[in-house]
């Protein structure tokens, strides 16, 4: 395994076991040196290692928690916005998906860590997280369908491609590591069948929107990656409201 200072996660390539269509890839492309500072980040450097502290971890968690609430209650904005009933269904798994599968890995590290589902509720949100739950939200009301779902996009891709890129660079996780959990969680292949139908859905709106709403897209998939990497600063930092 890797030590700390060896890791570099924005430099190590991965084989996509899913196709990145062309708007999706133009989409990355723009965001590029948002996209890389994500994957390096300390607080990723540090949960990787393993040497996290347990305080800043659950400090994640539990923002976390409530970040996927929004994100679930966009993905369903979403789905009332789709003509096709299959698109509808898509998204409203979707919605489901996250509160109910990443809900059982918060749950399980609510008892190791200590929070439970009232706390959880109420909990203060961060500047950050608001921020990043508002963009959202507000992109799934108020912004075409192609914005709406760039919007939402960065955020399982990122974490799918960065788990793709520990196991490549890790190798192996170890039994005793303490987020062993979370690093394999990000590594199941089933994420790979979801990113490939997310990102078909992306492109097949990008193609019936207007050059003006795909530039939009654009820039809400940008401000997403960007609060990708906020989020991480948040946690590290542990950020509080000034006043």
């Amino acid at each position: 395994m890797s030590t700390t200072t060896d890791l570099s996660f924005a430099d190590v390539s991965v084989d996509r076991a899913y196709p990145v269509p062309p708007f999706a890839q133009s989409c990355v492309d723009a965001a590029r040196e948002s996209w890389g500072a994500s994957f390096d980040h300390p607080f990723v450097h540090a949960l990787a290692a393993g040497t996290l502290e347990a305080e800043r971890f659950r400090f994640y968690q539990m923002q976390d928690a409530r970040y996927l609430e929004a994100f679930s209650d966009a993905a369903a904005l979403i789905s009332t916005r789709c003509p096709d009933p299959d698109d509808k269904l898509w998204f409203i798994d979707a919605a489901r998906m996250a509160l109910v599968v990443e809900g059982e890995l918060h749950a399980g590290y609510g008892e190791q860590l200590g929070y439970d589902a009232s706390e959880i509720a109420a909990l203060t949100l961060t500047p950050n997280n608001r921020a990043y739950q508002d963009h959202m939200i507000s992109t799934a009301q108020r912004g075409s369908l192609v914005e709406a779902v760039a919007a939402l996009t960065p955020c399982p891709w990122l974490y799918i491609e960065l788990g793709q890129r520990m196991e490549a660079e890790m190798g192996a996780i170890p039994d005793d590591h303490p987020y062993a959990d979370w690093l394999a969680m990000y590594r199941d292949p089933e994420f790979n069948d979801y990113m490939a139908n997310l990102l078909e859905r992306l492109q097949r709106f990008a193609d019936a929107a207007d050059e003006a709403a795909r530039e939009r897209a654009k820039t809400a998939f940008q401000a997403s990656i960007r609060y990708e990497w906020m989020f991480w600063q948040q946690a590290w930092t542990q950020q509080a409201w000034p006043v």
